[in-house]
């Protein structure tokens, strides 16, 4: 076997808009109210109540880690004016993980924003940095004793939503304004593929992803200042495999997906890999990935081996820097479908981590079964729950990856 970082985390991974439910006063609620073809998220698992019961379950499986997040429109519903309640109930999750054994690893901010911070301008108003890090102050009193902090997750991803919010905002105004009388289309999620071919995702728009590198480093000051916290983001990996001849249409490709995010990573304590498929890069660009069998119920091609390659490149253009698989995972009804991919994934990244890549720990993605940016179908859990009466029901898969833990620490 290959021999592990020391410490090496192993556990879990949730975001909170995804699990807690009703968060009213964020951005993406407003969306759900009035975008076509978009389920609501309501109670999503009501982890908000029931994050102790959640915690407890990685404890009892034998995993070490819990990645969760805090989320901004709880933490300041206007501008200004900070819930210390809200603090405080996020200090009490910080508190009972380490009361369970758990190493926390805490995100300040996963994909949606206060409402406000939206509506006046966004990621892309004038004061979109200023606001960042005047949440990341508000915040690092209560990340006390935690060793690992993202800033904020997938900001490349969060790039191509930003784009996208601007496009169906910009089609609503025309409608409204009778210039076109044509309906938006329905939602369509950035990781949800619909029936036919894989949609090919609009590219981050290079200046939002400026923008958010950015307030990246404003927050990444402010943590060093005030916490003694490791500090990050994580990067969404694309995987991509060149065929032959496309390897200049590859690296061009790589620089406006993930490395503008890698290169923004470097002076950082570590960066969080997120890797689930692969993609090819052909002469002419990313190709479509066809409907098979075996893809995934996102719709993505079935590619454990896709995390030894994100691994590899995150250490190649970070330089070698410490990196946290902060998410891996698959999108399957089949458990044991999960459990061989997530098998093949880890021998994928042990034999990076033999050939020098510094990784300390991997948080599987997810913990349960929640909202997916959308809709519920995909299932990414380790953990079932029921929406009725929000149950939590472990998986094979949960006990299976707590065993390799213990086997591995």
């Amino acid at each position: 076997m290959t021999e592990l970082a020391p410490g090496f985390l192993w556990g879990a991974s949730t975001a909170p808009h995804q699990i807690e439910g009703n968060n009213v006063g964020s951005d993406f609620w407003a969306s759900e109210g009035r975008v076509p073809g978009m389920e609501r998220s309501g109670d999503a698992c009501d982890s908000y109540h029931r994050y102790r019961e959640d915690m407890q379950l990685l404890v009892d499986a034998g995993l070490g880690a819990y990645r969760f997040g805090v989320e901004w429109a709880r933490i300041e519903p206007v501008p200004g004016m900070v819930s210390r309640a809200e603090l405080a109930h996020y200090r009490r999750m910080i508190d009972t993980a380490f009361e369970l054994g758990l190493t926390p690893v805490v995100t300040l901010h996963h994909f949606t924003s206060p409402l406000w911070f939206a509506q006046e301008g966004g990621w892309l108003g004038d004061r979109a940095v200023e606001r960042f890090r005047a949440y990341a102050v508000a915040v690092s009193p209560i990340l006390d004793g935690v060793e690992w902090v993202v800033t904020m997750n997938e900001p490349n991803m969060l790039a191509i939503m930003v784009g996208m919010a601007q496009a169906m905002q910009s089609q609503a105004m025309q409608n409204q304004a009778g210039e076109n009388q044509q309906a938006a289309g329905a939602w369509q999620s950035p990781t949800v593929d619909n029936e036919g071919p894989r949609p090919q995702l609009p590219a981050p728009d290079v200046k939002i992803g400026e923008r958010l590198v950015e307030a990246h480093h404003a927050a990444r000051e402010v943590l060093r200042e005030r916490t003694g916290a490791k500090v990050g983001w994580t990067v969404a990996n694309r995987a991509f495999v060149a065929r032959p001849g496309a390897e200049e249409k590859r690296r061009e490709l790589e620089y406006v997906w993930e490395d503008l995010y890698l290169e923004g990573a470097r002076g950082d304590d570590f960066v969080g890999v997120q890797s689930y498929s692969s993609q090819w890069v052909g002469p002419d660009g990313i190709e479509p990935h066809p409907q098979h069998p075996d893809n995934t119920l996102v719709g993505t091609a079935y590619r454990p081996d896709a995390l030894g390659i994100a691994v590899r490149h995150t250490a190649e253009v970070t330089g070698g820097m410490p990196i946290l698989v902060t998410e891996n995972g698959i999108a399957t009804r089949d458990d044991t479908r999960r459990i061989a991919y997530t098998g093949e994934a880890l021998s994928h990244l042990e034999a990076a981590i033999a050939d020098g890549a510094d990784v300390r720990g991997y948080l599987h993605w997810s913990l349960l079964d929640n909202y997916e940016w959308g809709h519920w179908e995909p299932t990414f859990g380790l953990v079932e729950v029921d929406r009725e009466t929000f149950e939590r029901r472990p998986k094979p898969s949960l006990a299976w990856l707590g065993q390799i833990a213990r086997a591995r620490n």
